[in-house]
């Protein structure tokens, strides 16, 4: 709903009589400009090392709870009540621990979410002073990030300014801002 009030307000600014001329609109790909950056990709490296460590614990934990399943679906019929009482509660006190573990590592604002923002966050600022930098100097009204929830269903490329932002930032341009 967002993206489409946004893209309503993005075409009534373009077809409104008299603002054609004095509007400057620019596009830019942040998705771009974050594969270029080796601050950007080494962050990413961070994050997929701490992914990895989280999600092999995840599954010793599910191991875990395998194995001890097993093994009561194999002896429940032998067990006592009270044995048998035990045995479940310690499987699901077992996968209740998986689920606050997953939760706490990957859930919506878990660790792994905070750990992204914190490692992107600087990044995002240098981007975003840029970018400012970029439509102050070029004297653009509005620019657009064509990676984001605004749909742009055709963007002509002599207003792509994702090289700028770049140059900005003094980082090294491959000539590839053409994602979308």
């Amino acid at each position: 709903m967002k993206a489409w009030l946004t893209s309503l307000a993005f075409l009534f600014l373009l077809i409104t009589p008299g603002l054609q001329a004095q509007v400057k609109l620019a596009y830019f790909s942040s998705e771009a400009i974050i594969k270029q950056l080796p601050e950007a990709q080494d962050a990413q490296k961070q994050l997929d090392k701490l992914v990895e460590q989280w999600q092999s614990e995840l599954t010793r934990m599910q191991d875990e709870w395998k194995k001890k399943f097993e093994a009561y679906e194999k002896r429940k019929l032998i067990m006592t009540d009270q044995r048998r009482a035990e045995a479940e509660k310690e499987l699901r006190e077992l996968d209740q621990a998986i689920v606050t573990f997953r939760n706490q590592k990957f859930g919506q604002n878990g660790e792994l979410f905070q750990k992204q923002s914190e490692l992107m966050k600087p990044i995002q600022d240098r981007i975003f002073n840029a970018l400012q930098s970029v439509a102050k100097d070029e004297g653009y009204d509005f620019i657009f990030d064509k990676s984001g929830d605004i749909l742009l269903m055709y963007t002509n490329p002599k207003y792509d300014v994702t090289e700028k932002v770049l140059a900005k930032m003094a980082v090294p341009t491959t000539g590839t801002s053409q994602t979308k």
